[in-house]
């Protein structure tokens, strides 16, 4: 993806930063789709799509093709019958576990219910 897709032209450093980070992880399902592969390590694209519930099934599919391409996620796929896929993080996308985790917390910490 072009750095440009979500704030505009990126003739600024800390905008392009914004952007480059913005475009691999905004969206409605990324986030919530990394917190369930972080949360389990492993994680099967049924088991997944179960947990997160309200996603399509295109939408899931889309979102997880992206985030394989950005290299934020691995996809691991077993020539068997069923088929088997699973899916990780990468050590790339494992950079992003501190940001979760202060995702999570500010969450906790201001959520009214």
């Amino acid at each position: 993806m072009e750095n440009k897709d979500i704030l505009g032209d990126c003739s600024n450093g800390a905008i392009c930063h914004m952007a480059y980070t913005m475009n691999r992880i905004a969206g409605k399902w990324k986030l919530v789709i990394l917190w369930h592969i972080y949360d389990k390590e492993v994680i099967r694209y049924g088991e997944l799509k179960r947990n997160i519930g309200k996603i399509t099934h295109k939408m899931l599919s889309n979102q997880l093709k992206e985030l394989v391409s950005d290299g934020i996620i691995h996809k691991e796929i077993y020539h068997q019958v069923p088929p088997k896929v699973e899916y990780s993080l990468t050590e790339y996308g494992k950079t992003l576990a501190p940001i979760m985790d202060m995702l999570y917390e500010w969450g906790k910490k201001n959520r009214k219910d």
